[in-house]
Parts: C-alpha cells; structure tokens; sequence
C-alpha cells in the first residue's frame, strides 16, 4: 500500500493535539479559537472560509403534482 509521508504527518500531529487535551475536543476548538483570535488582534491576516447560503427550495404546494394534505 502506498503511504503519503504528508498525510502520515497530519495524522501524526493530529494524535498528539488529541493527547494534548487528554481527548477533550471542546478544549482543543476552544484553544484554537482562543488563538485565532489573538492572531486577528494582532493583526496578523485570519483565513475565513466564505459562508454558505442554503440553496432556494421550491414550497411543496408550489411544486406541480405534489400532493397536498
């Protein structure tokens, strides 16, 4: 099976943060986010993904042959 080195380390790191926090994956959110934000204020640029808009659905009664009840 082939490995990927880059893939092995972030399994690698991924398991030491886990051990970090004794598990505890709200700690580690919390951290992190506690970090994002002090970066922010410190001016350093802070990646944010864009959000995302649901997409529009049609209301069931709208929708031609759909049944009412």
């Amino acid at each position: 099976m082939y490995e990927n080195p880059i893939v092995d380390e972030v399994h690698r790191i991924r398991e030491q943060l886990i051990a970090e926090y004794n598990g505890d994956l709200r700690a580690l959110m919390k951290d992190i986010q506690r970090r994002t934000d002090e970066a922010a204020r410190a001016g350093k640029k802070v990646y944010s993904p864009p959000t995302r808009k649901p997409p529009k659905t049609q209301a069931a009664d709208t929708i031609p042959g759909f049944p009412t009840p």
